[in-house]
């Protein structure tokens, strides 16, 4: 990579309008050899940045220690040194800024495909990958990197996820990571955090889906009311190249205004119109079927992955792959193959008078598209619900998850989900009162572990256990603290062999 001094840095900033003050003293000519905001990372001629509301002057002294060579911030701070700063009137929009120009822009050595949405974010980059792969690996090529809400993958480094969009520093790390891999494609969830809070300015995206649109994540900490939601998620289409938009999302008319700021809109869905419409979409066994008719081509498309509505995420990925001229073969053989870890894997007992689905339904619409489309698919079968919601954000979840849950379910086990700071017993209760509203018998059992035991063990009949929330991720979020814990996927399978040793005897 190229190396800028601190004067380049200036310069940019300067250029972009945010510098309030600056004092390179006498060290314009440095070169800038790191980036960071967290100072355990800072060495020898980093640039450090100072952001957020937890943000004490400590943490800058100790990054000087460590040797940065130069700080930006909204405020100055007295140090026993003079520290060469550059001060910005928006810290947030100034990331981008100095993130492109220390890692020397990979975005544009990509072909970036970002999903956005309500709902399936993370089963569509998932699928998207998956077409990707097998036409990347017809020619010789390595493998796309990936950024969802499960895991990232970038060439060099493999890791669970937290967060759905790291911070613009973390993002652009991971693109020069996939670029110096030799990586060509590059699919991400894009999160109406990251386009609210600037983490994606700065980036054009060569493809980017708008799945759908429902009420989430308000709290005070994240959108204060759902207009702040929406207009946040139609920010993305301002920096891509081809929208995908689907015509079956709530209020597609002003998402179809707001996809005209891209260069060029292609529709997908199952209404009549759709320039990639599916149809004839039919369960046989534990596959879906479904045909796609476009202007190139009318084919049979299948799905192992269970879930109806998933048929929307996958004409989602096939309108992406048609950007991309990506020969139907592939579409069909990555879509019948796609896998996302914790997404609809679904288990079953040696009697089959159990069935367990996890998955991360976690909001209003995915909850409402799991639970209608499980009564539609298993019938037969009574459901069972696991479920929790985070601690001190996105609190209307706890309204409309145990709505949902409630109406479907013949018992609702409420359990422990990244309560964080919040009381588990405060949150469950919050749940617990919707649930019982739809005179629904519940149970609240902190750990997840012990309410699956429960559940699998003391089922009656045919039941269908919906755990959702956590999926296959292997931590919980208590405090500020990530605590390691087993996955539902793991809970599941133990439990069920459990059940299936207890049935034998």
């Amino acid at each position: 990579m190229i190396t800028y001094t601190q004067q380049d840095y200036l310069n940019t900033l300067t250029k972009a309008g945010l510098v309030i003050d600056s004092n390179l003293y006498g060290h314009d000519s440095d070169a800038i050899q790191g980036l960071t905001y967290n100072s355990k990372e800072a060495a020898a001629g980093t640039l450090f940045v100072c952001k957020g509301a937890a943000f004490h002057p400590q943490y800058l002294a100790d990054a000087v220690f460590s040797g940065a060579t130069l700080y930006v911030s909204e405020q100055k701070y007295e140090l026993d040194t003079k520290v060469p700063y550059i001060l910005v009137s928006d810290i947030r929009k100034a990331m981008p800024y100095l993130g492109k120009l220390f890692f020397n822009d990979p975005s544009k050595e990509l072909n970036l495909i970002g999903v956005g949405g309500t709902k399936g974010k993370s089963t569509t980059a998932y699928y998207v990958k998956a077409i990707v792969d097998d036409y990347l690996a017809s020619i010789g090529k390595k493998e796309s990197a990936v950024i969802s809400s499960i895991d990232v993958y970038d060439g060099v480094t493999k890791v669970e996820s937290h967060i759905t969009t790291p911070e613009n520093i973390e993002l652009l790390q991971h693109f020069r990571n996939a670029v110096d891999s030799d990586i060509d494609f590059l699919e991400m969830e894009v999160s109406s955090q990251a386009l609210k809070y600037n983490r994606v300015d700065q980036i054009t995206f060569d493809a980017a889906i708008f799945l759908n649109i429902s009420e989430d994540h308000i709290s005070p900490i994240e959108h204060p009311d759902f207009e702040d939601y929406f207009s946040s998620k139609l920010k993305m289409f301002a920096q891509t190249k081809h929208a995908l938009i689907n015509t079956n999302s709530d209020y597609f008319e002003r998402v179809a205004e707001s996809a005209k700021d891209a260069e060029n809109v292609i529709t997908f869905g199952t209404k009549p119109g759709s320039d990639i419409l599916g149809y004839d979409i039919k369960k046989i066994d534990h596959e879906i079927h479904f045909r796609v008719s476009c202007d190139r081509f009318d084919e049979d498309f299948a799905l192992t992955m269970p879930g109806l509505f998933n048929v929307e995420n996958a004409l989602a990925a096939i309108a992406a792959a048609y950007v991309f001229n990506i020969p139907v073969k592939f579409m069909k053989s990555g879509l019948y193959r796609a896998r996302s870890s914790g997404r609809m894997e679904t288990y079953m007992s040696a009697d089959k008078n159990v069935i367990a689905v996890v998955d991360y339904a976690h909001n209003k619409l995915s909850f409402d598209k799991l639970f209608s489309s499980t009564r539609k698919e298993y019938p037969d079968y009574d459901i069972i619900s696991i479920f929790g919601c985070p601690g001190k954000k996105a609190v209307i979840r706890r309204h409309d998850l145990g709505t949902i849950a409630g109406m479907y379910s013949k018992k609702v086990y409420i359990v422990a989900e990244d309560p964080g700071a919040e009381p588990v017993e405060q949150i469950s209760k919050d749940i617990a009162q919707y649930v019982e509203a739809q005179h629904c018998p519940y149970e609240m059992i902190e750990d997840r572990g012990e309410a699956i035991r429960k559940a699998i063990m003391t089922s009656e009949g045919k039941s269908i256990l919906l755990i959702t929330g956590k999926g296959n991720e292997t931590r919980q979020k208590y405090g500020s603290e990530y605590l390691d814990c087993p996955s539902d996927v793991e809970y599941t399978k133990k439990y069920l062999a459990e059940y299936d040793a207890s049935h034998q005897a």
